[in-house]
């Protein structure tokens, strides 16, 4: 159930409630491909940092463990010990982002593994098997991420055939919800919006998904290569023709000042892997702009990572030391930049939400950015 509790021009605060747990938006998603995020951060620490929702990649649970060794340990929130809201990816950026050899049919897509190159199966009713398998709290629908760029012609045949799979999603989701052995009957489903940087495609698409009645949208196949400004132009032309009573998620997306631009433009979720990625190679974000923590200037720089911030690594470490640790490849020195980059992401979205309520998001957006901006 998706709840709004206030407004701000177009950006919404709202509240959706889960099976496992209620999801306090605008939100962003730990992204935890394997069912682990990347850096040794466990589901104690994303509790500690306040993580709302992690994010499991379907493609890749599939091909390891297996969907049917998750299942047979109870699901995905049992086999990582993690207690609140998980949403997995249908395996359909995946399949056409990794795999260099595959076939797309009308019945889904035939590809080789890129672990070790077996021939796979994947179409809607395949990727709601595996997520029912895994139990995740939101799964999302198979789709086709289309190359950027692509032509017309491609990207009208490419939506259509992402809406003719999407009836299959959510039929093969009510048939799954129904069953006695399903780990999660109330697995919610997201349909994406595609249809690349042509704004009438995806204006058409999102009236077309929006008659579905899903549990929210998700807008994909953005952040693939188009700049700034064709993605925040795409929302503001899409966003307004999706559900305003259903939760918006935009995939994939992104940097600090990607999230507030979106937020702005009425998007409830948001998952990237630039916190973790970016803090496994010393780079961390900061209210004065992003800093690597390889340059020299920090070899003998006594303060944490930004002054005030309560992650572990701030209230503990200094950069030096942290300098140090990465210098010495010391994986401690990888986790502590991930914990504060995720710590900064889901603060920021905790301000984000607090700004919302009190009127004052405007106010809050133009000195966060100002802030990036200035650098220390």
């Amino acid at each position: 159930m998706y709840k709004i509790i206030t407004t701000e021009g177009r950006a919404k605060r709202a509240e959706v409630t889960t099976v496992h747990g209620t999801i306090q938006t605008p939100v962003f998603m730990n992204v935890g491909t394997i069912a682990a995020i990347k850096g040794a951060v466990s589901t104690m620490d994303l509790h500690e940092i306040g993580t709302q929702v992690e994010l499991s990649n379907t493609y890749h649970l599939h091909l390891r463990p297996g969907d049917e060794v998750v299942k047979k340990m109870g699901g995905l929130h049992k086999f990582m010990n993690w207690d609140r809201p998980i949403l997995t990816d249908s395996g359909g950026f995946q399949v056409f982002s990794l795999t260099k050899l595959r076939k797309i049919k009308e019945e889904g897509v035939y590809f080789n593994s890129h672990i070790d190159g077996r021939r796979i199966f994947m179409g809607p009713e395949q990727s709601m098997q595996i997520q029912s398998n895994l139990g995740s709290t939101i799964a999302m629908a198979f789709d086709e991420c289309a190359p950027y760029p692509a032509t017309r012609e491609y990207m009208e045949n490419s939506v259509s055939r992402t809406t003719r799979w999407l009836a299959r999603c959510k039929a093969e989701m009510i048939r799954l919800n129904g069953l006695e052995d399903t780990i999660n009957k109330q697995q919610m489903l997201f349909g994406i919006n595609q249809g690349g940087t042509f704004a009438d495609i995806r204006v058409d698409h999102a009236k077309r998904i929006a008659e579905m009645d899903l549990d929210g949208y998700g807008i994909g196949g953005l952040a693939v290569g188009e700049t700034h400004e064709e993605m925040y132009h795409i929302l503001d032309e899409t966003v307004p023709y999706l559900p305003q009573d259903k939760p918006t998620y935009l995939m994939g997306v992104g940097t600090p000042a990607n999230i507030l631009e979106g937020v702005e433009r009425g998007v409830d979720f948001f998952d990237c892997v630039y916190p973790s990625r970016n803090g496994r190679h010393g780079h961390v974000y900061t209210n004065h702009g992003k800093l690597n923590l390889f340059n020299a200037k920090y070899e003998l720089d006594d303060r944490p990572i930004e002054e005030g911030c309560q992650c572990p690594a701030c209230k503990n470490y200094s950069r030096a030391y942290i300098r140090h640790l990465l210098k010495a490849k010391e994986m401690l020195g990888m986790r502590l930049c991930v914990l504060h980059n995720l710590y900064f992401y889901n603060h920021m979205m905790e301000e984000i939400r607090d700004a919302l309520d009190e009127h004052r998001f405007a106010a809050y957006k133009k000195s966060k950015l100002e802030g990036f901006s200035i650098g220390e």
